[in-house]
């Protein structure tokens, strides 16, 4: 999403670097710069000039004019000010004294609050609640049935209610079923419109009189820029929410609600929805963001990700592997598999301090399922002995295995080449991991990266 944003960012910084002296001139240029450039991710102008007088303001004191390198300086000004733009912390969300913690979901039609329902319910049981889910959205078709099918999926109970009930009767049911069954949190979603209207708002408003929930979440679609940002002041302002939730920020949107709603609104970015399936939806960390649009990486982010998704025994045994040269075509298969758990590899390597321009060059290299079960069929199709030793497989060899595998003899070299092109991209990973610094937290960030099966970690930090 901030792809754009970040590289005109980035030229600013180098051009400054080239200055070797900040001056008036060249602060005043680079600010210009700047501002086209959030001006033009879609970031509203009010918070596009506050940022920047705030910059300018800091710029000009004698300890980044004398400093030794001052482009730095402004850099980490410019990063701080984002920061705060962003929220400074991750806001958490409150939960009652007494369960069940109520949360009602607010927004537009088609902003995605019935699929971060689900999301959430599923972040809440990973972090050991118990939640319960009730749609009372009984206007849109199948809007109910749409979350039955999805609390059925998670494995998450919900409250049907009785044909013909209104929302207040649904809630009501809902939160005796909450207590009666040891629920701890209910989760709400409401109906939307494709408007904001008075009809809307008094159902709103009627819900939060009963309920007093301790959270409402406005859902915005990113995709709609300012429009998003202007709807969640709207309903802050007639409703009162606590916090946004901000889905399809895996896409090409520009990123100015993003950068623009929580100074609009008053209201902290609590979520962010990163893709379509259930489990593409995290906490926002602002820090991490402002990190990542300068180009310095995230690579805290990087870690939980890899930590929530990888077997850590199966991380150490493939770790000795690739340090004794032993990577096999079956280990490739198996990697392959736990990649796909970690979402696009492109937006890995955003993560990744210095690795920004390798991620763009993967964009539209992504594997899709069909390539994936192509490759699985491919190496099942080999022997033992094959897998093991992939020099060894000539043209007979190649047509046993296409004829196995339902391929032909060109995937199987497309596959080999795959395969040398991942050992090497291992190798490319691990030195420019070595670049994230040692130190206190350098050491640390290793062993927790080399526990998870990057080789050479500890080592590699330390040059």
């Amino acid at each position: 999403m901030f792809d754009s944003l970040s590289d005109k960012l980035q030229r600013v910084f180098k051009n400054l670097r080239g200055e070797g002296k900040l001056t008036e001139a060249n602060m005043d240029a680079a600010l210009k710069e700047i501002r086209v450039a959030l001006l033009e991710a879609d970031v509203h102008f009010k918070v596009v000039k506050e940022l920047i007088e705030s910059v300018r303001e800091k710029s000009k004191g004698q300890e980044v004019l004398d400093s030794l390198s001052p482009s730095q300086q402004v850099v980490k000004i410019v990063r701080d000010e984002l920061v705060r733009l962003l929220g400074s912390h991750v806001s958490r969300l409150r939960f009652a004294n007494e369960p069940p913690t109520v949360i009602l979901i607010v927004g537009l039609q088609g902003s995605g609050k019935t699929t971060s329902t689900s999301k959430l319910a599923r972040l809440l049981v990973k972090e050991g609640k118990r939640p319960q889910l009730v749609s009372v959205d009984v206007y849109r078709p199948a809007a109910r049935q749409q979350l039955a099918v999805l609390a059925r999926q998670l494995n998450i109970p919900i409250h049907d209610g009785a044909a013909g009930e209104q929302p207040l009767d649904l809630v009501k049911g809902a939160r005796m079923a909450a207590i009666r069954e040891g629920r701890d949190v209910l989760l709400v979603d409401t109906a939307g419109r494709l408007h904001i209207d008075d009809a809307l708002m008094q159902e709103l408003q009627q819900l939060k009189d009963y309920l007093n929930p301790q959270e409402i979440l406005f859902v915005a679609d990113a995709m709609t820029g300012q429009d998003a940002v202007r709807s969640a002041d709207e309903f802050n302002k007639r409703l009162g929410i606590s916090g946004i939730i901000l889905t399809k920020m895996d896409g090409d949107a520009r990123g100015g609600a993003a950068l623009s709603v929580r100074r609009v609104t008053g209201q902290p970015l609590k979520f962010v929805g990163v893709g379509e399936k259930t489990d593409a939806f995290e906490a926002f960390h602002p820090d991490r963001v402002a990190q990542r649009i300068l180009g310095m990486g995230d690579v805290l982010s990087l870690i939980e990700k890899v930590e929530s998704a990888i077997d850590v025994k199966e991380a150490e045994k493939m770790q000795r592997k690739l340090i004794e040269n032993d990577f096999t075509l079956e280990d490739f298969r198996d990697q392959l598999k736990q990649l796909r758990k970690l979402g696009p590899l492109d937006s890995l390597m955003g993560m990744i301090p210095g690795m920004d321009k390798m991620s763009k060059q993967l964009k539209d290299a992504k594997m899709d399922e069909k390539e994936l079960t192509k490759i699985v069929a491919i190496i099942d199709s080999m022997t033992p002995f094959e897998r093991a030793n992939h020099m060894i497989i000539n043209g007979a060899r190649r047509r046993r295995i296409a004829k196995g595998s339902g391929t032909q003899p060109q995937d199987i070299n497309n596959l080999l080449k795959q395969y040398t092109q991942a050992r090497k991209m291992m190798k490319t990973l691990t030195d420019s991991l070595g670049g994230l610094g040692g130190g206190k937290f350098g050491g640390s960030m290793a062993k927790r990266l080399a526990k998870l099966g990057l080789p050479g970690m500890e080592d590699l930090m330390r040059r």
